[in-house]
């Protein structure tokens, strides 16, 4: 892994459409993020990064660059102030993939960090608390408690 990319890895005891519905459904996502990601998951839609709360402030946007449900989703990522300057985004990209019966290896790769240094830091504390939170709640049913 170099200074452009973030790696994680997970083993999540659940299905592949469990972890997709948990990337893409906003109630889900709001119940481990304390966010909540909008979009129709097509190709080339926008997706949106917001507060689950009535402000619905927003936090990250981009574009869907591939969803092949469930087994991998590719999107981009960007500060709200950069909008469509795709060349300050980095992208995300989970790999889902069934390793055995009832239990899923979830890769999150986020690169292309090039493009905003202080993302690197802030995502390399904010994925493990995720994606930590997402593997609890789908083996528990509740998400840990908030971490930020």
């Amino acid at each position: 892994m170099d200074s452009t990319e973030f790696v994680y890895v997970t083993y999540i005891s659940t299905t592949p459409e469990r972890v997709w519905s948990a990337i893409t459904d906003p109630e889900i996502t709001r119940r481990y993020w304390q966010n909540v990601n909008i979009s129709d998951w097509k190709p080339g839609s926008r997706w949106e990064h917001r507060d689950h709360d009535k402000l619905g402030t927003l936090r990250m946007a981009g574009k869907v660059v591939e969803s092949d449900p469930p087994r991998r989703m590719v999107w981009t990522w960007g500060r709200p102030a950069d909008g469509d300057k795709e060349d300050k985004h980095s992208r995300v990209t989970f790999d889902i993939e069934k390793v055995e019966s009832g239990v899923v290896r979830l890769t999150v790769t986020h690169d292309r960090l090039d493009a905003d240094p202080e993302m690197r830091k802030s995502i390399s504390d904010g994925w493990p608390k995720v994606l930590s939170s997402l593997k609890t709640m789908l083996e528990s049913g509740q998400p840990l408690p908030t971490l930020w």
